[in-house]
């Protein structure tokens, strides 16, 4: 009986835990989203933006950081959403911001379907290419579609219509980014409910060992092409805002470089914690810009340069690091 108690007393502290770690997080991003809204009033399109990412990030993160599947193609779930919502509005004319962001979760969920039941098949490096060359395809179908895609000039005359009929997308971009933190955090909440679900620990389980959970009678890959379902759902979702905000989807958010560029944000940060995708992209994209605007010729070769002292002196990332180092202290004193 003892025991009992003390197994459930146990679980208490870890529900509590990771409620006050939770409510810690959203509370932080909360914070540097008004720090960000108040130190750049002028450019809250680079805020707004630096959202549409983040969630093309913590996609990423989900099939790359949770179940370790190799992809440099992720950008494809994000077109797709993009693309979705913006044809809905410049074909369609519904131009609802909620219907637009339900058009761009169905598309990139699609596009998640179809590229985990390809890329799925292969394994380690065979993997990568399978997902370059996914990418590669989604460009190039956008391209000739040019009638319903716009090709390479884009896809305009997307016009969403207020948020809930009262807040109209201005040139400032305030209602952009508001409903861009909105989309965020609601993501951000219900990812952190689906890692630490059961469903969350059998994919982390089957990047660590994929055999015993074959032999447990699972199917690693049945779970493995839900959960890139779930990742396209959420980079629709970035990849709508994206529609939404600038009111053009062009074919560099089908890019190869748009997909390298998400797996080094997320490398930067860590890989496997929700927390170091955000994190990633924010120093990521902020470094980009000051540092491109201080010096235009070089900058790449200065955002080079943190990124091979992060792989060398932080294998974890800055935020994995950072984590890390702070249980380490924490055990120490305990």
């Amino acid at each position: 009986m003892a025991l009992v108690m003390n197994d459930e007393n146990q679980r208490l502290q870890h529900r509590r835990g990771f409620i006050s770690r939770d409510l810690a997080g959203i509370a932080v991003i909360i914070a540097i989203a008004a720090i960000g809204y108040f130190a750049f009033p002028d450019n809250l399109a680079l805020l707004t933006r630096m959202i549409t990412i983040a969630l093309l990030v913590l996609s990423l993160d989900l099939v790359t950081g949770y179940c370790g599947v190799a992809t440099l193609g992720h950008a494809a779930l994000f077109g797709s959403g993009a693309y979705a919502a913006g044809i809905l509005s410049a074909h369609y004319g519904i131009n609802d911001p909620l219907l637009m962001m339900l058009a761009g979760i169905t598309g990139g969920a699609l596009a998640g379907l179809l590229c985990g039941a390809i890329i799925l098949r292969a394994h380690g490096l065979p993997q990568l290419v399978l997902s370059i060359a996914l990418i590669n395809l989604f460009h190039e179908f956008a391209n000739k579609a040019s009638s319903w895609t716009g090709g390479s000039d884009g896809l305009s005359g997307i016009a969403p219509d207020p948020v809930f009929g009262l807040f109209e997308f201005d040139l400032y971009g305030h209602t952009a980014f508001f409903f861009g933190m909105a989309l965020l955090l609601i993501v951000f909440v219900l990812l952190r409910f689906l890692v630490r679900s059961p469903f969350g620990m059998l994919c982390h389980a089957i990047k660590q060992d994929p055999l015993r959970i074959r032999a447990m009678g699972a199917s690693p890959k049945a779970a493995l092409i839900r959960m890139y379902a779930i990742s396209g759902a959420v980079a629709g979702v970035g990849g709508a805002l994206n529609a939404i905000s600038t009111q053009v989807v062009g074919l560099d958010s089908l890019s190869f470089t748009q997909s390298a560029e998400a797996l080094v944000m997320l490398v930067l940060g860590g890989t496997g914690s929700l927390f170091g995708a955000l994190s990633g992209t924010v120093i990521f994209m902020l470094f980009e810009d000051y540092v491109s605007a201080a010096n235009p010729f070089h900058w790449l070769t200065m955002v080079g340069a943190l990124l091979i002292a992060v792989v060398l002196f932080a294998p974890k990332g800055l935020y994995g690091t950072s984590a890390a180092l702070v249980s380490r202290r924490r055990e120490q004193r305990s």
